[in-house]
């Protein structure tokens, strides 16, 4: 309780302003919401990135373990600013803003899911920050599309270094590699995957082959922003 009453005093003190126009009042007004641009075709059926024609070369060489990554918005301007705030600037306040959008563009999509997965922090990373991002945001769309988080199945077993630091699409995809594992029964369950940015989706693919060997039916995954 007292977390929360501090978190709400510092809200008042440090109010939240939007990162397109710098009005009060939240992360990204609902004005600056309604003139951004989605990200739109070109890009590849399977992992969103932008620029491709059908599958891109990347899926086509390295088979995803998930069936598809959707995200409404490059990572650029103020999605980018909004990101950064929540992610590295303790804006946690966001995470409700941010995972609307979120939530909206689940209305559109034609994804089946029967849960709600975050991409987990490794313990020590999420002790550091206080918070895994990711599950602010399955939080937030929960609370709009009424489906469950499953904040536990997933878990990080390893602290590789973080996939920002790494620059080269192979370098992340080894970096990731058999960094996740679910310890708990998914049989049968269709899961949706949550997350803030996807880069190369390599961290979204391993944690969707996490997710099937322990026996879901399908995994798709949903971010916020797509970077290049």
């Amino acid at each position: 309780m007292l977390s929360k009453l501090a978190r709400s005093a510092l809200d008042l003190v440090f109010p939240i302003h939007c990162t397109g126009c710098g009005r009060e009042g939240g992360i990204i007004c609902g004005q600056c919401a309604g003139n951004m641009e989605r990200l739109a075709h070109p890009r590849c059926d399977i992992c969103f990135a932008p620029g491709a024609n059908g599958v891109c070369h990347w899926c086509l060489q390295f088979p995803r373990g998930f069936e598809s990554l959707q995200s409404p918005y490059r990572f650029e301007g103020p999605i980018r600013d909004a990101v950064h705030a929540l992610k590295y600037r303790g804006v946690r306040a966001a995470a409700d803003s941010l995972g609307g959008l979120m939530a909206e563009y689940l209305q559109t999509s034609t994804v089946n899911a029967d849960v709600l997965v975050p991409v987990p922090l490794h313990p020590r990373r999420l002790r550091n920050r206080g918070y895994n991002q990711s599950a602010l945001l399955a939080r937030a769309i929960s609370r709009r599309n009424a489906l469950p988080v499953l904040d536990g199945h997933l878990v990080r077993i390893r602290n590789s270094r973080p996939q920002v630091e790494v620059t080269s699409r192979e370098e992340r995809r080894r970096n990731i590699a058999d960094n996740f594992d679910c310890p708990r029964d998914a049989s049968g369950l269709a899961m949706l995957l949550i997350d803030d940015v996807a880069t190369t989706g390599s961290t979204l693919s391993e944690c969707a082959y996490a997710l099937k060997n322990a026996g879901a039916s399908t995994v798709h995954a949903l971010t916020l922003a797509r970077d290049a």
